[in-house]
């Protein structure tokens, strides 16, 4: 049956088709890429070292100014700064992003290429392109590469462009079928590519009976995306200073981890993604760091406010402390897991 089976697919020509056993090339997650913030990492992969799937389409959506540019940002820049070898392509419909802006937010702007893009027809082309010519390099040639889109609710269609240069204001009705047809292709060629992607999306309030947050687009990005992370945040100030803020993250949709968690991520204006931020919250919820009254008691018995252990975050997180936290973000998020507080606290042992 396997030689047949072989045979099957030999004769079909889809380059994608495979045995089971073999890897499913654009479905299998075998690896992720850090986010630059564990508790996030969690949120995504159900683990504190885990982060964004290395081969699928991540989309984070929430309403204006809500961070989503420099959130991406933070994650760019940590992608970078893992790989001296590794390079971000990154597609702009926003018209937002400045030299500056790359070089305040710490991101080596050599490795870093802009692709300004004003529709739907420019993205896809665009990005099949760079994604055909990384696959035509020999695989023990490939460095680590990272796609960004920023923003799909950006883009227009040929048709709008066009109609608007002849003075019609007529809607593209088939925008939301363009966008599907190029996703389809592009998540066959990131898997294949094993390189992962984020977009960034607007949201809206759905009217009906019950109203909530939809993502703009169409269908195709939501069903393309391997997660779909909503944003909203709040400004994290020290004393009256704002230095930066709380993202609220919740997870919408996702293949790999339970949806409608939330995580709260801090993004300051001068370092940008905060590592350990949320861990504090994870770590007391699982007993790895026992709450009493406003403290957490340590491991060997000594009593730390929450702000002396977040401003010296390797102290009090050690390789133990982080190995339980990792157990406990696998019950937290992962499917099928549940909450077992003895292997957690023997898990040493």
């Amino acid at each position: 049956m396997n030689d047949f089976l072989r045979e099957v697919i030999k004769q079909s020509g889809n380059e994608y088709a495979a045995i089971v056993a073999d890897g499913v090339e654009a479905g299998d997650v075998d690896s992720f890429i850090d986010t630059g913030s564990y508790i996030f990492n969690a949120l995504l992969s159900g683990s504190v070292n885990g982060g964004l799937p290395a081969n699928k389409i991540t989309a984070i959506a929430g309403e204006s100014a809500t961070g989503k540019t420099y959130f991406l940002m933070g994650i760019v820049k940590n992608f970078l700064d893992k790989d001296p070898d590794a390079g971000v392509i990154y597609f702009e419909s926003e018209s937002a992003i400045t030299k500056n802006m790359v070089v305040d937010r710490g991101i080596d702007p050599k490795r870093m290429v802009i692709f300004p893009v004003t529709t739907v027809q420019e993205f896809r082309t665009q990005s099949l392109k760079v994604l055909d010519g990384y696959l035509a390099q020999d695989e023990s040639d490939r460095k680590p590469l990272f796609l960004c889109l920023d923003s799909l609710g950006m883009l227009s269609t040929t048709k709008e462009v066009e109609d608007t240069a002849d003075g019609k204001e007529t809607r593209d009705m088939t925008r939301a079928q363009v966008l599907k047809a190029a996703f389809r292709v592009l998540t066959l060629k990131l898997g294949r590519a094993k390189v992962p992607m984020v977009v960034t999306n607007h949201t809206y309030e759905s009217m009906g009976l019950f109203s909530t947050k939809e993502m703009g687009g169409g269908s195709g990005l939501k069903y393309a995306a391997s997660s779909i992370i909503y944003l909203s945040k709040k400004k994290d100030k020290d004393g009256t200073e704002v230095v930066g803020n709380i993202i609220h993250c919740k997870n919408h949709k996702s293949r790999l981890t339970k949806e409608n968690k939330m995580v709260d991520v801090r993004l300051t204006y001068d370092k940008g993604l905060d590592r350990y931020y949320g861990l504090l919250e994870l770590a007391e919820k699982y007993d790895v760091f026992k709450k009493t009254s406003t403290r957490y008691e340590m491991p060997d018995g000594t009593k730390q406010f929450g702000k002396a252990i977040l401003n010296d975050p390797e102290t009090f997180f050690t390789e133990d402390i982080m190995h339980k936290l990792d157990l406990a973000a696998e019950i937290e998020f992962k499917y099928g897991a549940s909450k077992n507080d003895e292997t957690i606290q023997d898990s040493d042992d």
